[in-house]
């Protein structure tokens, strides 16, 4: 059964919304709303042989939702598993007499047995594919074109020449061998104006506890040599964690060893403290302090090392949009110069990454890197534009990516993305079509056995000059002035909701609509929303709310201001 329902299916019936109670209802609510739907639906209030054949059908469907909600223990492996875990003969996974806790802490039990499954089944690809692109000619180019003009020669003539002049090619899978060890093999292969080499590396993972695990790391290369290292992770206390990484290269020089070591300590809830020291080829000591929240990030790093020391500040601030879209900003300086970097990346598609970055520095001159991320592969083009500060080159660096991006989005990203979601939502429709058209004939079926209910709630409101639903339409609605030539797809649910009145009021729960009774789903797999015009107290008023919101009418301003000028009225009359 664990099986079977590890495959996210998705029950159409959804008992809460059936009865029009929340999640969190307790069993008095239960018991009102389903003795209302009884009276609503039982055959006996029939005559007509298909009327009477249709309500025995909901009337029973409603008794299951019951029976199932009013039983604490079925009420939670609803909850958990939906409709397909009542359904499984012999309730394998857990017994019936236990109580609700233990069956959702067997669920989480279950899942996490799953995941552990999953993993042993996946490889955990991750690669970097890295372009050194020279530009130089482009800009650089113009000054010696300038200097042969003005002294008097013929000019450079010809095309700028673009070349590629470095390359680098990295890859990693992992092999968990049992639910503690996992097996690492990774390589790379790089090359540079034509000279290159490359390596290979295992490395072998194992937890020891919660609090930490050690990796041992094996290498051989044509540009180090062999290569022994050996990693430890240890979590000194809930917020202080510590990474040890010595390792041992092998070369006809000699041995050469190398040590890193790392100390992180959480000062806050979204801030870290980092202090590193490497000792080897690089000596150096770092510390920094890394602040991530859920709209910026801001990391501060001071190093001192050979030959590499600097100062280093950058700030990212990340919208609160679909796309997520970041922009971000970094000043770096030291022994080697200053650098100044600014740039942006976002979201093209639901695994890809777009970012573009311009670096402008002394000595280093001007480059512009283009980084693609999709799923776990990185895609890195750094093209390095000039050797001087040349107001020309960053502009371009500037507005070029962000012309190309404009117009690739408009042209080329956005009718793909709404392809493929059309194409996604047509083949839900199709998977779903005789659901739905037996959601449809339930719906209708059941509007028909309101009509009578409705009558009397009415005429009832009319009489006290209460809630009366007007029109009231479910479904996708086209407001979009773009889209004008999509079709809105509703249905009429005037009936079903005037039948949910109740006292001059209306409440629905934070549920899907479409599994109220006389609901059905008119556009499966789009957003839908529910529109309606009613009348209280003699007022016209109108509503528009989402698939899942909760509504209660009249609401209390409403209600108030109808009190107060009944009140004025009354005085008048004295």
């Amino acid at each position: 059964m664990a099986a079977a329902l590890g495959e996210d299916e998705i029950d159409n019936d959804d008992y809460y919304s059936l009865l029009n109670v929340r999640r969190e209802a307790t069993q008095d609510e239960l018991k009102a709303s389903y003795r209302r739907l009884c009276m609503l639906y039982h055959p006996d209030k029939h005559r007509d042989p298909e009327l009477k054949r249709q309500a025995e059908q909901l009337f029973n469907l409603v008794h299951q939702a019951y029976e199932v909600l009013r039983d604490p223990q079925s009420r939670a492996i609803y909850d958990v598993y939906g409709k397909r875990g009542l359904e499984v003969e012999g309730w394998e996974v857990v017994e019936r007499k236990r109580t609700p806790a233990e069956i959702r802490e067997e669920y989480e039990r279950l899942q996490r047995e799953r995941e552990e499954r999953r993993l042993q089944q996946r490889t955990n690809p991750k690669g970097t594919i890295s372009v050194g692109i020279d530009a130089t000619d482009l800009f650089d180019a113009y000054e010696e074109d300038y200097e042969e003009i003005s002294g008097g020669g013929g000019g450079g003539g010809g095309l700028p020449h673009v070349e590629i002049n470095r390359m680098h090619i990295s890859q990693s899978i992992e092999a968990p061998l049992t639910t503690s060890d996992t097996a690492i093999l990774s390589g790379s292969l790089s090359t540079h104006n034509g000279n290159g080499g490359g390596n290979i590396n295992v490395a072998l993972r194992r937890v020891t506890s919660a609090k930490g695990w050690g990796e041992v790391e094996f290498g051989a290369g044509d540009t180090h040599g062999p290569l022994f290292g050996l990693k430890i992770f240890r979590n000194l206390t809930s917020r202080c964690f510590d990474c040890f990484y010595c390792k041992l290269h092998f070369s006809s020089r000699g041995i050469r060893p190398g040590l890193t070591t790392m100390l992180a300590r959480h000062l806050d809830k979204n801030t870290m403290g980092y202090l590193q020291w490497r000792w080897g080829t690089q000596s150096s000591m770092n510390t920094s302090i890394v602040r991530d929240t859920k709209s910026s990030h801001f990391t501060f790093a001071v190093q001192l090392g050979i030959p590499h020391t600097f100062i280093m500040m950058s700030y990212q601030y990340k919208f609160q949009d679909d796309d997520q879209t970041k922009i971000k900003g970094s000043v770096k300086s030291g022994f080697f110069g200053t650098v100044v970097e600014y740039g942006a990346e976002t979201k093209i598609s639901r695994h890809s990454v777009l970012g573009a970055t311009v670096s402008v520095g002394v000595p280093q001159g001007v480059s512009l890197k283009i980084k693609l991320n999709r799923a776990s592969q990185t895609y890195f083009f750094p093209i390095h534009l000039t050797d001087q500060l040349l107001p020309s080159a960053v502009f371009y660096a500037t507005v070029g990516p962000l012309v190309f991006y404009l117009a690739i989005q408009r042209l080329v990203i956005r009718p793909y993305v709404r392809a493929q979601q059309e194409q996604e939502i047509e083949k839900q429709r199709e998977s779903s079509a005789s659901d739905i058209a037996k959601k449809k004939q339930e719906a209708e079926a059941a509007v028909l056995l309101m009509q009578e209910s409705v009558r009397r709630i009415i005429e009832a409101e009319e009489s006290r000059m209460g809630l009366i639903i007007l029109n009231a339409w479910y479904g996708k609605f086209v407001t979009d002035n773009s889209r004008k030539h999509e079709r809105a797809r509703v249905i009429d649910v005037t009936v079903p909701l005037q039948c949910l009145v109740k006292d001059s009021k209306l409440i629905l729960t934070e549920a899907s609509k479409a599994g109220l009774p006389g609901f059905y789903d008119p556009c499966v797999g789009e957003e839908k929303s529910l529109k309606m015009l009613y009348q209280f107290r003699g007022v016209m008023h109108q509503v528009l709310c989402g698939d899942t919101e909760a509504l209660r009418i009249p609401k209390q301003c409403e209600y108030a201001n109808q009190t107060k000028q009944s009140a004025v009225d009354l005085e008048h009359l004295f």
